[in-house]
């Protein structure tokens, strides 16, 4: 019988060694009689500080009062953002009972009155994160620089370190709004619950400076077919479920933004068009809206914005406002 070749015996890669270990093995190799040793352990050591050294340190802004809005990183970075990409607040059409009520939540907050978080939910295109930052602009409007409200915006990929970044922020004098967009979950995303102990129920809790306003398309912002997961697969349905769905409950403001009629997108476009200068007829504005929004299959204020860019670019205008 032929036997069969013996299998190599399988190697694991190494583990890269710490500073630690390298410091070690030098201690070793500097025993012996001659200088290689030493000039071996002198080089690790020199290795060793170099990747110290290139590890990038966290940092945040020694004051906040260098900008109105900053960008969380992870790393423990706060990145000012000197101009805000926004919409002024008169332009955003549609949506007035939403408007006046986060504008009177925030108002109440920078005053240091009693305010609950914000989920802005519902249709596609349809203001929410603008509101959101229109709002900090018109509370900021008249404000003295000691009293001014901070933007902060954290991304949805980045909501693990939400503790970390309520740290930094429950220490300083200022007021913050904790903003993130686009907000959901998906699958065996286990993230939410960083967030859960911010809103409600850990022991530190939310700082009093502080509120989070999120965005998503999903009221629960969870997608139906992870609820149904939940739902088939759990020795207790009800409880899987619950305990992820309670997340959208520990936001007291619930704001849901539905798809606008003709009229109203009608009635966005024009208020684009003269915000911009932008001078065409009524009749043939009308009809080239309408078009354009049949060609998307959608109205909303997106869909609006869309459409006057484009026809400012075909008509030469420039998107300078008055």
């Amino acid at each position: 019988m032929s036997k069969k070749p013996a299998k190599a015996p399988s190697r694991k890669p190494a583990k890269p060694a710490s500073q630690k270990q390298l410091k070690v093995a030098a201690k070793r190799l500097s025993t012996s009689a001659d200088g290689t040793p030493e000039r071996i352990a002198a080089a690790l050591e020199a290795i060793a500080a170099h990747l110290a050294a290139s590890t990038p340190a966290s940092a945040h802004p020694t004051s906040f009062e260098d900008a109105d809005a900053f960008v969380w990183h992870p790393n423990g970075r706060l990145n000012t953002v000197p101009r805000v990409s926004r919409v002024e607040i008169d332009l955003l059409k549609g949506i007035d009972r939403m408007r006046d009520i986060l504008i009177e939540n925030t108002e109440r907050f920078a005053e240091g009155l009693p305010a609950n978080n914000a989920l802005l939910w519902g249709a596609r295109g349809m203001g929410k994160s603008s509101l959101v930052k229109a709002a900090h602009a018109t509370i900021n409007l008249d404000r003295k620089n000691a009293d001014r409200l901070k933007l902060i915006e954290i991304h949805r990929e980045d909501i693990e370190s939400l503790p970390a970044l309520m740290d930094i922020l429950r220490a300083s004098s200022f007021r913050f709004v904790v903003f993130c967009d686009d907000l959901s979950f998906d699958g065996n995303d286990a993230s939410y619950k960083s967030l859960k102990a911010v809103l409600e129920g850990g022991i530190e809790g939310r700082p009093e400076n502080v509120i989070l306003y999120a965005t998503s398309n999903r009221r629960h912002l969870l997608a139906r077919e992870m609820i149904e997961n939940e739902r088939s697969t759990a020795i207790n349905p009800g409880e899987a479920v619950e305990e992820k769905v309670s997340l959208s409950d520990r936001f007291g403001l619930w704001l849901g933004f539905h798809r606008c009629s003709q009229d109203e997108f009608l009635a966005m476009v024009k208020g684009y068009c003269s915000h911009f200068d932008i001078t065409v007829p009524e009749d043939e504005l009308e009809h080239e809206a309408l078009e354009w929004a049949t060609t998307r299959g959608s109205r909303s204020g997106r869909v609006a914005w869309q459409f006057v860019q484009d026809m400012a670019g075909r008509r030469g205008v420039r998107l300078t406002g008055k």
